[in-house]
């Protein structure tokens, strides 16, 4: 018997991520490759594969576990692999964090970065099974794994007023879905809730005081079809809403000329056609908007309290459509690239997103976000900011339009730009100059130069 410990390969920038699934069990023969378990970041899920084929001996990682690169996954009986030395001896990953490591974390509500109100809670699917009513705990933190905790903090529940259904009252992410739909249907009241509530009743407007999620039976109307909301629109559910309502977003919206700069496009294609690399609009607009950014510092920046950061480096996130949802892929120091190295990173990533392959380090740093919808169309729209982040462009399909030019209207290729920004963070005023100013750029790309 050749027994060897299968490891968590690196995972990125992150030094932590939780067990979300587990994909074998004692007992199965698995293949080289073959996904074992599936982790959770704040940003993307990934599969964790075994690096050897053979018969899984034991389990060390549970649902709800927090692994690192190193953490042991399983013990494989593998054929042909030389036996483990005897003294290594790998703990089994945590399921919690020690008491005191996590002391900081109230169980109260959460409020998102920056708010003055709470961050409001999120209506989530109900589910049917009870909650079962444990005993008053006797001190100390709710019992539920890292991943609930982080689950319930981007909703925003107090988890100290969560009924667990498992095993000593420990909660789920299920327990903490039905009691986000409880609170919004206003079957229940969090603390906060009631001590907020004025004596006579009624809404104050403070804290957001909204209408209950209406309950409608959709089936007494004619024939319907449930289906479960994948993974990644679970995941970036709860952080869309938090933006949408805690930042105060205004959107501006302009026309660049990007006639010459089409053309130029164009041109570029043809001559290297061998090369394999096609370069796209979003590659210039990416570069021309490193350029505003650095022209325009505080689109380049991020709230922490009543600080601004200044970031020194320009990391851009850019929207990808894949079979799954959306996610957006991060290209990193793109000041120090010129365009045909955007282009071929662009293409990778957009490639890793639409196989699932993107890790942590891929979607993480972004500074700015390029939300296009160049290859579908519309017209304007207003994006979310990606938070910290304190702006993001939305940009539409170019067409032609009639153009005066003093003398007479001649056809122009117009690119639709939609700038959306913190108005904690700017003000109208720049937000004008930011998008004229990327509108030049992309009229004459020389000015990239200057």
């Amino acid at each position: 018997m050749a027994l060897m410990d299968i490891q968590v390969p690196d995972i990125g920038d992150f030094d932590e991520v939780g067990v979300i699934e587990l994909l074998v069990k004692a007992g199965d023969t698995v293949k080289a490759e073959q996904s074992l378990i599936t982790v959770e970041s704040d940003k993307a899920s990934m599969e964790i594969p075994s690096s050897h084929a053979g018969v899984v001996k034991e389990l060390r990682v549970q649902v709800g576990d927090k692994v690192k690169q190193g953490s042991v996954v399983l013990v494989l009986d593998a054929a042909g692999a030389p036996a483990r030395d005897s003294e290594q001896k790998t703990a089994p990953a945590p399921v919690e964090q020690a008491p005191e490591a996590i002391k900081t974390e109230a169980p109260a509500v959460v409020a998102a970065p920056a708010a003055a109100t709470p961050a409001p809670v999120v209506a989530a699917a109900a589910v049917a099974e009870p909650a079962h009513q444990p005993g008053t705990p006797t001190g100390g933190l709710p019992h539920a794994s890292p991943s609930v905790r982080k689950f319930a903090r981007e909703l925003g529940v107090p988890l100290a007023e969560v009924q667990g259904s498992g095993p000593k009252g420990r909660i789920s992410h299920e327990d903490v879905q039905a009691f986000t739909q409880r609170v919004m249907t206003g079957s229940v009241q969090t603390k906060a809730q009631a001590a907020k509530a004025p004596a006579g009743g009624g809404g104050t407007g403070v804290g957001l005081d909204l209408l209950p999620w209406p309950k409608v039976d959709f089936s007494k109307f004619g024939p319907v079809e449930r289906k479960e909301l994948g993974r990644i629109k679970k995941i970036s559910g709860a952080n869309l809403t938090r933006n949408a309502v805690v930042i105060p977003a205004v959107t501006n919206h302009d026309d660049a000329d990007i006639t010459d700069l089409e053309a130029f496009r164009v041109q570029l294609n043809k001559e290297n056609e061998k090369s394999g690399i096609k370069v796209t609009m979003l590659a210039f607009l990416i570069k021309a908007c490193v350029a505003a950014l650095k022209k325009f510092p505080d689109f380049n920046s991020s709230l922490d309290g009543d600080s601004l950061v200044y970031k020194q480096y320009f990391h851009i996130g850019f929207a990808a459509d894949t079979p799954n949802g959306l996610v957006v892929p991060v290209l990193k120091d793109a000041d120090k690239k010129g365009i045909f190295q955007i282009s071929q990173e662009m293409s990778e990533l957009a490639k890793k997103a639409r196989d699932g392959k993107l890790g942590p380090a891929d979607m993480s740093g972004a500074c700015f976000t390029i939300s296009s919808l160049g290859g579908i169309g519309g017209r304007y729209f207003t994006p979310i900011i990606n938070a910290p982040e304190v702006a993001i462009l939305g940009v539409c399909k170019s067409q032609m339009e009639p153009v005066w030019d003093g003398k007479q209207f001649v056809p122009r290729l117009m690119l639709p730009l939609s700038l959306t920004w913190d108005h904690r963070v700017i003000d109208g005023a720049a937000a004008a100059r930011f998008n004229v100013y990327l509108g030049q750029i992309l009229a004459d790309y020389r000015r990239i130069l200057l």
